[in-house]
């Protein structure tokens, strides 16, 4: 009689691993491809925050300043976009605008933004977003560690 292997707490390596969570006072570093594994997830959640916020942006379009919904309108948008802060950080990114986030790499920011289709920019720690430049050329120029 054959018994069943037990499959509980073993990983399927043929499958993309799932994002760690964790507190965003923990920081996490990135390699590009860490960065770039992680990009469907953050995609998904991006986009499904800034299609909520379009309707709301819509409702927003339609009061006029003194009505007094706008508050709450204003909440909701509020609420949508803390959700999404809080999300992102708990996959160990840095948001750093809306739509706008950092993957530390320990020696700068791998750098994405809404609706790139992958992590293909850099900076430092003191560039910001106007600094970044594209990953093919720090890669060439450096060879970091994270690349």
């Amino acid at each position: 009689m054959k018994t069943a292997k037990s499959t509980v707490g073993q990983i399927d390596s043929s499958q993309p691993s799932v994002v760690q969570i964790g507190s965003p006072e923990s920081p996490r570093y990135f390699t590009l491809a860490e960065a770039n594994q992680t990009l469907p997830l953050v995609k998904q959640i991006t986009r499904d925050s800034y299609e909520e916020l379009e309707i709301i942006k819509k409702k927003l379009r339609n009061f006029v300043p003194s009505d007094p919904r706008v508050v709450f309108v204003e909440r909701q948008y509020e609420e949508i976009v803390k959700k999404w802060i809080s999300k992102l950080e708990r996959l160990g990114l840095i948001v750093k605008g809306l739509w706008l986030v950092d993957f530390d790499t320990g020696d700068g920011y791998l750098c994405w933004k809404y609706p790139e289709l992958e992590v293909s920019h850099f900076h430092s720690y003191t560039g910001g977003f106007a600094a970044r430049r594209p990953v093919s050329e720090i890669i060439e120029e450096s060879h970091p560690n994270w690349a």
